[in-house]
């Protein structure tokens, strides 16, 4: 035996586990004291952690990762046994079982389907690729509640057959377009709970969960599929239950996200509580405010970086822009649409760009666009932000929020109109 306060050589832990004690014998030897396991399931929890959660769990992740992954396994859960019904459907429509069908037709189909799909897939990357970044919970629900009607109009699509081929063409659209929304959003999420730049194990990790749940979806079908399959109303009902709780699981899985950098939506909400009572909120406080569909939320539609000719035609116009401007951007109104713009300097960082946005959002309640003396206006709310955008900074800082960087939609555009300065 020893005395704990004479033979204590060293303490150390795994993670946030447990503390284990290295004591000193009495022969000199360094003895390593574990403590007991207080759970007979210990080892088998160990086993499923090391399989299915990242390495370092729970401190390698952020602190939503968990309760995100149970209502991601739950919504993928049902969407397996959904799409089970859909691909049952599929093959029905194409004549599987039919003896008057030809395999060139389904072949046919499926060729049309597979290619409308790709062309599908190239358009919404090129024409909504940048802003699935900035609003990545909002995609992510738009996704899963497209997918859901893709296999809706998979499982309706044999009840129609003189649409068929359109119709499970228009469903392998919609599925595409779920690809790379579904995608990228999951790629921007898994950037946000890799704490230890370990997002490859995060990946991995939530594969390995998926490969287990899509598993367990394949049995529950091999026994539920066969039991509705010969009946239309049974698969609707099954149908319209499952797809209620993978509905209400994205739901809960996007809620629970708590982001940190700063979106439009968030900043918004952030700036209305501050200019109300003058304390910044958490991200922790802001995110269950914010809008989860697209088209909720009122924040200003505002263009930043875009090029200066399309804010300015004449040297006068930029000296008007330039009046009152302390800071590294030039707020505006685009030429051709009316809505408000930010022309970024050269030097403009992460911080420049949230001030912009600030300003926006700011002169956004004080005019319209259309009213006439809103230069006049512009150059008051420029004084106002130079006044109240340090205070504002520092408490986003303070808060807990992400600064460095941003989900601010910005383009590339740069500027400088500082040229001839000091000539």
């Amino acid at each position: 035996m020893w005395s704990e306060d004479v033979a204590l050589v060293c303490t150390e832990r795994y993670g946030s586990g447990s503390v284990v004690k290295y004591m000193k014998c009495d022969d000199g030897a360094v003895q390593c004291e574990r403590p007991r396991p207080t759970h007979k399931y210990r080892p088998l929890r160990d086993c499923f952690t090391s399989l299915f959660l990242p390495h370092g769990f729970p401190d390698s992740v952020s602190e939503d990762y968990l309760e995100y992954q149970l209502w991601d396994t739950l919504q993928a859960f049902s969407s397996s046994v959904t799409g089970s019904l859909a691909t049952h459907a599929l093959l029905r429509g194409s004549g599987v079982g039919d003896s008057s069908a030809t395999v060139t037709g389904a072949t046919i189909t499926w060729i049309l389907r597979d290619g409308t799909g790709m062309v599908g897939r190239i358009l919404f990357a090129w024409m909504k690729g940048s802003l699935l970044d900035c609003d990545a919970k909002r995609w992510r629900l738009f996704a899963d509640v497209l997918n859901d009607l893709a296999i809706f109009m998979e499982i309706l699509a044999p009840v129609f057959p003189s649409c068929f081929t359109l119709t499970v063409c228009t469903a392998g659209v919609f599925k595409c377009i779920v690809g790379v929304a579904g995608g990228a959003t999951r790629a921007a999420l898994t950037v946000h709970q890799a704490r230890r730049d370990n997002m490859a194990d995060v990946c991995a990790k939530d594969g390995s969960q998926e490969t287990v749940v899509n598993l367990a979806g394949l049995l529950v079908s091999l026994v539920l599929v066969p039991m509705v399959s010969d009946s239309l109303w049974g698969t609707y009902l099954l149908f319209f239950l499952l797809t209620c709780l993978h509905l209400y699981a994205n739901y809960r899985a996007v809620r629970s996200v708590i982001m940190e950098t700063l979106n439009q939506s968030r900043l918004r909400i952030v700036l209305e509580h501050f200019l109300l009572e003058g304390r910044i909120l958490s991200p922790a406080e802001a995110n269950p405010k914010e809008p989860l569909l697209p088209g909720l939320g009122s924040q200003v539609s505002v263009d930043v970086g875009v090029p200066l000719n399309a804010v300015i035609s004449s040297v006068s116009q930029l000296d008007v822009l330039k009046e009152g401007n302390d800071s590294l951007y030039l707020l505006g109104w685009r030429r051709d649409t009316g809505r408000l713009a930010v022309v970024l300097h050269e030097r403009a960082g992460s911080a420049d760009i949230i001030r912009s946005v600030v300003h926006a959002e700011i002169l956004h309640r004080e005019t319209l666009c259309s009213d006439p003396a809103r230069y006049t206006v512009l150059a008051e709310t420029h004084r106002h932000v130079s006044r109240m955008f340090p205070d504002f900074y520092r408490g986003l800082c303070a808060a807990g929020w992400v600064t460095d960087r941003n989900l601010l939609d910005s383009d590339d555009w740069r500027a400088n109109w500082d040229i001839n300065k000091g000539l």
